[in-house]
């Protein structure tokens, strides 16, 4: 099953490679083919590793490559979908709909409200007080408000 965790990592390279891509290109194409390269290079790292902890662990007949790599992509598939909203918003920007730095904005406010639900949800899977959950919420976000104000003070 998806992690949260792996939904928060994707996320904070998602709003990385969103900055430090729109810094050397123009285009929110450009920002949307280092993200999703990014996204997918670091997704295969996070299911290589996963399938080589699996394989670590079991012995005998359990020890299938195949059964260790589609536990590591269930374990790591969380990383791809908290990815989809963001890079869906870059491609409004790619395909016009949205002005380019209109997208990459866009997709930033996006992630870091992301961010902020998959806090609580992490919370919320692990205590029933309000305050800890907002306390998720609020740092967690914070990783990528600290991204974006990055990008407001280098780029403007």
């Amino acid at each position: 099953m998806a992690t949260s965790t792996d939904g928060v990592y994707g996320l904070i390279i998602v709003a990385g490679m969103i900055v430090v891509s729109r810094d050397l290109t123009a285009s929110s194409g450009d920002a949307l083919i280092s993200v999703v390269t990014t996204l997918l290079v670091f997704f295969a790292a996070h299911v290589y590793a996963a399938a080589v902890s699996q394989l670590a662990r079991r012995s005998g007949a359990d020890r299938g490559l195949g059964a260790a790599v589609r536990h590591g992509i269930r374990e790591s598939s969380g990383m791809i979908v908290a990815g989809i909203v963001p890079v869906a918003i870059l491609g409004l920007g790619v395909i016009g709909v949205l002005a380019d730095a209109d997208a990459v904005w866009l997709a930033l406010g996006v992630d870091v409200t992301l961010l902020g639900i998959l806090g609580w949800l992490i919370a919320a899977s692990r205590t029933d007080r309000v305050l800890v959950r907002l306390a998720s919420l609020l740092v967690t976000a914070a990783f990528g408000g600290v991204i974006i104000a990055l990008k407001a003070l280098i780029h403007h």
